[in-house]
């Protein structure tokens, strides 16, 4: 990395994990092994095993998904410290702005940890209190998608809402089983080129997360929470975040409000990030980046062939 470079920070969200994830980097980097002997230690259950072994169905439950991809992600941010980066600014999706919150130094990792451990159960309990659904909606505008989600709700089928912002002609809707059904029709009809269910346990970024909060919020008040190194793009917002007790109350504002992950990128673009680097497991962000800037300069860096290969290259 230049001089003159301004370096982005991506950290990815659920969706991401894959059974194995993180298992090459551990025989290469001792940063790695030991990121993954904290998490097992912060948690007192093996989740090193399950990352490298599965079940797949068990590390896809959101509550072992969640602390996985924050350790992996972690893992390999600190093997990039070798290079002492110096990070503009970093951006994560959901779960991922906690990985964002660990690299600025703003919460310790066991403690982070410990607090998506707990925010991944307190998901999934609200989605078995509350059954829920998401679609992915390609091919439509914003207002569109918008449109269906508000005409679905007045129909007294429950709630429909749109979840995630990912990319221009991208979005994610979430919200009661019946509400998402009369929305996938209704976007179908007006010319969505596909409407993908999403494999998931509940209508996260909705208001069927509301369960949820108050657990969140008892976890993070008993969390330490320090002003950040460099700001972190909140999803809430889509504006950076420099002190920690923002920090605190967005994520748990997160777990109902819609991830805004084009105007957190472009927020990035707009103060001058010319290299993002995607931290962590799977390239599903890098893929976004595209999508929202053709232009970008994106790498993701999360196996130990992407990692030594830069390494090399940097060093």
């Amino acid at each position: 990395m230049s001089s003159g470079t301004r370096l982005g920070l991506l950290f990815p969200g659920q969706g991401s994990q894959f059974v194995g994830m993180g298992r090459d980097l551990i025989d290469t980097f001792p940063e790695a092994r030991q990121t993954f002997e904290e998490a097992d230690d912060a948690l007192g259950v093996s989740l090193s095993r399950l990352a490298w072994e599965g079940p797949e169905g068990e590390l896809t439950l959101t509550m072992n998904a969640q602390p996985a991809i924050l350790v992996h992600s972690v893992a390999a941010w600190r093997v990039l410290q070798r290079l002492s980066p110096n990070p503009t600014m970093a951006a994560g999706h959901s779960l991922g702005e906690f990985s964002a919150y660990v690299a600025a130094g703003s919460i310790d990792f066991a403690e982070a940890v410990r607090a998506v451990r707990r925010r991944g159960e307190l998901m999934f309990e609200s989605g078995s209190a509350r059954p829920g659904a998401m679609a992915a909606v390609i091919g439509l505008d914003d207002a569109v998608v918008e449109a269906a989600c508000a005409e679905a709700s007045q129909r007294g089928e429950g709630t429909a809402v749109a979840a995630n912002y990912n990319a221009p002609g991208q979005v994610v809707i979430s919200g009661d089983e019946a509400a998402i059904h009369v929305a996938d029709s209704l976007l179908r009809a007006a010319g969505a080129k596909r409407v993908i269910p999403l494999n998931v346990s509940g209508a996260f970024h909705s208001p069927l997360m509301r369960t949820a909060e108050e657990g969140l919020r008892e976890k993070l008040d008993a969390t330490e929470f320090r002003d950040p190194a460099f700001p972190v793009i909140s999803n809430v917002t889509g504006h950076p975040v420099d002190n920690g007790v923002a920090a605190r109350q967005l994520l748990v504002d997160q777990l109902t409000s819609p991830v805004h992950w084009v105007a957190s990128v472009q927020t990035m673009l707009a103060a001058g990030i010319t290299d993002f680097i995607e931290v962590g497991p799977g390239n599903v962000l890098t893929g976004l980046l595209r999508r929202i800037e053709r232009s970008a300069t994106g790498r993701a860096l999360g196996t130990e062939k992407e990692l030594g290969d830069f390494l090399t290259a940097e060093g």
